[in-house]
């Protein structure tokens, strides 16, 4: 998920170059559709934290550490659509793009993931898309991280829409790792050798040993063990 924040963010602002784009000839339909998926935020932002309550209140401690959000920017959906071959039209972005509004959930444990992931299915309003576990199947890079296209209702003056939005799940261990690494990786004119790239490996791989070793203590603690 990119990191910018389009909560306060005007389609000129994110441009910066003055060159003529569909986002500019479709401004006002733009930034009413980015209000939409503002809202569909909201709604999961809400949902995990009304879960977040109930669990510690059951199990006297918070599973969420955090909660983010971000819009993709509309340079990111330009090229999105371009690499799939499609016109780039706010038709297109909704229908054929996932991943335009994004939340990402920090949890304390990878149980914690579990629990908030199946809580959140077993809602009704909640439609799953699509789910990808890189926790029990990390990717090649040694990312983890568990991943959810869902569709959430929200609510408007006259109307209800269904909007996409993109769930992250993960441990704070799996969230220093990825976001370090996309730091590492991308950065401008420096080369990403293969002996960095299997040195990153090894530190997912460490990043997991550190979550499987402190869920297990957990597991004494609760047990009075």
């Amino acid at each position: 998920m990119e990191q910018t924040d389009m909560k306060a963010m005007r389609v000129t602002d994110v441009l910066g170059d003055g060159i003529v784009t569909w986002v500019e000839k479709q401004a006002g339909d733009y930034e009413k559709c980015m209000a939409y998926y503002r809202c569909a935020i909201m709604e999961v932002e809400t949902k995990f934290n009304v879960l977040n309550t109930e669990f510690s209140l059951q199990y006297d401690r918070n599973p969420i550490s955090s909660i983010k959000s971000r819009l993709k920017n509309p340079r990111s959906i330009t090229e999105k659509l371009e690499r799939r071959g499609l016109e780039v039209t706010l038709e297109n972005m909704e229908q054929h793009l996932n991943d335009v509004a994004g939340v990402r959930v920090i949890c304390s444990f990878p149980e914690d993931v579990y629990a908030l992931a199946d809580a959140l299915q077993k809602q009704d309003d909640i439609r799953i898309l699509q789910t990808k576990d890189y926790i029990k199947y990390p990717k090649q890079n040694g990312y983890r991280s568990l991943h959810m296209i869902v569709e959430v209702p929200i609510f408007l003056r006259h109307e209800k829409r269904i909007m996409k939005v993109e769930i992250q799940l993960r441990t704070i261990a799996m969230d220093f790792w990825a976001s370090l690494e996309h730091q590492l990786r991308y950065k401008k004119d420096y080369e990403f050798t293969d002996a960095m790239v299997k040195e990153l490996f090894e530190c997912a791989k460490q990043s997991a040993e550190l979550d499987e070793k402190m869920d297990n203590l957990r597991k004494r603690v609760e047990a009075g063990v």
